[in-house]
């Protein structure tokens, strides 16, 4: 096999894994597998929870457009994060009509523990690869996803 013909290959086979990755029904089943034991976090309210973590304090609109969720879609799941005290809403200091979206203590620990969930959940599955396998891959990863961050002129966290 040709050198370009290895590198098309290697390059379809990642866009395939990425693409099965991002598929909702993927990131649900890992949602569901991180959230559980996670007091009053489920799959659907997860993004806004770790969205909200990542972003910082932000309006929903703003939140919303960060994780790739209808603005209503994000402020009901912001509602039941709210109601089970992990989120709180405040004035948004630079515009008096919006409010911000803003993680609680409670909700600080809850994304710890989600954080952990994922990191054991990782670290399960790699452990048949070797040190330098995972190093490796965790280096690239990185690396593709800077390159994917500067694609949308580094607006996402």
């Amino acid at each position: 096999m040709s050198e370009t013909t290895r590198d098309r290959t290697s390059a379809a086979r990642v866009a395939a894994a990425i693409g099965a990755l991002t598929m909702r029904s993927t990131r649900a089943g890992l949602y569901s597998r991180l959230t559980s034991g996670v007091e009053g976090v489920d799959a659907t309210t997860y993004p806004v929870l770790s969205g909200l973590d990542r972003l910082g304090p932000a309006t929903a609109t703003r939140l919303a457009e960060t994780i790739g969720m209808d603005r209503t879609v994000t402020t009901r799941y912001a509602t039941r994060l709210q109601e089970a005290g992990l989120i709180s809403r405040r004035p948004d200091p630079s515009d008096a009509r919006a409010t911000q979206l803003v993680l609680t203590e409670d909700g600080e620990r809850a994304v710890v523990a989600l954080r952990k969930a994922l990191e054991s959940f990782l670290a399960e599955e790699m452990t048949t690869w070797s040190p330098g396998e995972a190093d490796a891959f965790a280096m690239r990863l990185e690396r593709l996803t800077e390159t994917l961050a500067h694609l949308d002129g580094g607006r996402t966290p």
